[in-house]
């Protein structure tokens, strides 16, 4: 494998810096898709959007390049083109060998890093062809429940397997199993009283809210398991008012499938026993959404296998890992196709003090280099 030179990594910080500075939000990744489709054509390669903007509300579809190789092998890149959603302009700057946002918003290295480090694999690729077949995947929505990756066909890919860039910590970090996570929404409906004239005519929303909320468990679970309650809404214009309604919105998640779903439902039960409590006594609707499904990789799965000769040939020491977030892996494994989340070293995503090093984003990519080289080795000869 052979590192990127000066100029590549010249080129990479440029495009990553570049990258960041256009706002993605998701459902609104329109002018960053632009620049990454238009970046691939002028590198001579045709880009592909897909019909996802409807199902996943985003201005656009995902975007699928594919690069020749010299052997009939391929695998699937990913990277993701929207951010969580932020305010303010991002402006990045160079802190002390790393990149960081100028402003209080988040930097976008999530998943931005991985945008830039795929970009510049194509402009090599572009010049001395690639060792293996390369399917890009660029996706919308990712940070709204995988929505841009659930509604891509996998069927249009050749690969037979892929990686996606995608997890905040050190590199070398492979995550080999991810959990099923639901999302609870409830809606209590009370009634409204007079609070200082006649408070014993009302049914207190937010009372039956508060009593549900209390009685879950929340927090870490256990090992594998988190729950979450992460809002809730309601009230009336002034103090004098017995709240009518309120909005409760949580998450329960798990590396184990039982255990998540033994979790929401404490949850779901928790809810209605508020709502049915005398003091209380509300109307209550409840949605439980099953956003993404778990998975776990198997010890010799290949993926996972090639990911720790090409860390290995970096410098990188491999670790397996256990996550209790999410990524477009878990949709692609829900959909069957075998598809490894491998750390970026990103640090503090979704965070005002977001971060990335000029060390661990240069490494990424010579990461990808050392992947493909693997990959092309255990096919064989072409």
């Amino acid at each position: 494998m052979r590192p990127a030179s000066e100029v590549e990594r010249r080129r990479l910080n440029d495009s990553f810096a570049e990258l960041c500075a256009i706002p993605s939000p998701f459902g609104r990744e329109l002018a960053v898709a632009e620049r990454v489709a238009g970046e691939l054509r002028a590198l001579g390669f045709a880009v592909e959007e897909d019909g996802a903007a409807a199902v996943a509300g985003a201005e656009c579809g995902n975007l699928l390049a594919r690069i020749p190789g010299r052997t009939e092998r391929s695998v699937l890149l990913c990277a993701h083109l929207d951010t969580v959603p932020h305010d303010g302009v991002v402006e990045p700057v160079l802190v002390d060998g790393g990149w960081e946002s100028r402003g209080d918003t988040i930097l976008g290295a999530d998943n931005k890093a991985a945008v830039a480090v795929l970009l510049a694999l194509a402009h090599r690729a572009a010049v001395e062809g690639a060792p293996v077949g390369v399917e890009l995947l660029f996706t919308v929505s990712e940070e709204n429940a995988l929505a841009g990756a659930k509604a891509f066909d996998v069927s249009r890919l050749r690969s037979d397997f892929g990686y996606v860039f995608d997890h905040a910590s050190p590199i070398g970090e492979i995550v080999v199993a991810s959990p099923t996570y639901f999302r609870l929404e409830a809606h209590f409906r009370g009634q409204a009283a007079h609070a200082g004239v006649r408070p014993e005519d009302g049914r207190s929303a937010i009372l039956a809210a508060a009593r549900a909320v209390a009685a879950m468990r929340l927090g870490r679970i256990d090992e594998g398991t988190t729950a979450n309650v992460a809002q809730i809404h309601g009230g009336a214009p002034g103090t004098n008012i017995v709240p009518e309604h309120c909005r409760l919105l949580a998450e329960a998640r798990s590396l184990s499938e039982a255990t998540v779903e033994a979790v929401i439902a404490d949850m779901v039960d928790h809810v209605h026993d508020a709502a049915n409590d005398p003091e209380c006594e509300c109307d209550a609707d409840v949605v439980v959404e099953r956003l993404f499904d778990g998975y776990r990789h198997k010890t010799a799965a290949p993926q996972v296998v090639a990911a720790e000769a090409a860390l290995r040939a970096c410098g990188y020491e491999p670790r397996r890992i256990l996550t209790g977030g999410g990524s477009d892996a878990n949709a692609f494994e829900a959909a069957g196709f075998p598809c490894a989340n491998l750390a970026n070293g990103t640090q503090r995503n979704h965070e005002s003090t977001e971060r990335v090093s000029l060390a661990a984003l240069e490494g990424m990519l010579d990461v990808t280099f050392a992947l493909l080289d693997e990959i092309a080795a255990s096919a064989g000869p072409s």
